[in-house]
């Protein structure tokens, strides 16, 4: 079972990184790595980069393909190279999923045309734009298109497809394996949850990570 994970410049790290460590677990899985070109692409921080090893001409009938979000998910809305393995590669893979913005990608495709989807919050309300059906839900399966929404999300939407390509006890093994057992020190992680306060800092800054901006690297309050 061949595990494509796209990279591209300034996708976020854990939106790849998570379906990796938990969909590279599974037994007889091969995670490629694959891109426009092979070589280093850098996340939204530039300080981690990931090496791709595989062009997109060299990956034609992946399983499984997962495409992560980030800044950088803004350049790829455009029709072509990405847009065009998509929807080659699409025709005869077992699973599509997505993490975090990358579904927007996945919809610019026209891969989610009339089905449910998420990503992240702060994304969510770009979906119909493509004729996708937004849901708030974490990890939303809609056939055989998975999606995920932010970041951290993704660690859940590979456990759960885990669990379906090989089974509950396999997945709960893979879990019990990366000791996923969240406690967080805060109730914060969702934007009905959050401190209000806290929801606007995180929109207003957001306006800049979603377009792509340079100063998406400033924490909400730095100048």
């Amino acid at each position: 079972m061949q595990i494509a994970v796209l990279l591209y410049d300034r996708f976020t790290a854990l939106d790849a990184i998570g379906p990796y460590e938990t969909l590279g677990l599974i037994p007889g899985a091969e995670v490629v790595f694959v891109a426009e070109r092979k070589g280093v692409h850098r996340t939204d921080k530039g300080s981690l980069g990931a090496v791709a090893d595989a062009t997109l001409g060299d990956v034609t009938e992946p399983d499984v393909i997962v495409v992560p979000g980030g800044p950088g998910q803004t350049a790829l809305m455009e029709d072509g190279p990405v847009h065009e393995w998509l929807r080659a590669v699409d025709a005869g893979t077992t699973w599509t999923t997505s993490v975090c913005t990358g579904s927007l990608v996945l919809a610019a495709a026209g891969l989610l045309k009339g089905r449910r989807a998420t990503s992240h919050w702060l994304a969510l309300d770009q979906l119909p734009h493509y004729g996708a059906e937004p849901t708030g839900e974490r990890v939303v399966f809609d056939g055989k298109y998975v999606t995920a929404a932010g970041v951290s999300s993704g660690i859940d939407m590979g456990l759960a497809l885990a669990g379906r390509i090989a089974g509950d006890t396999l997945a709960q093994t893979i879990q019990l394996g990366i000791e996923y057992d969240p406690q967080p020190p805060y109730d914060a992680g969702a934007p009905d949850k959050a401190p209000a306060e806290v929801v606007a800092a995180l929109r207003d800054h957001s306006r800049s990570i979603l377009s792509g901006d340079r100063r998406r690297d400033q924490a909400p309050g730095e100048k």
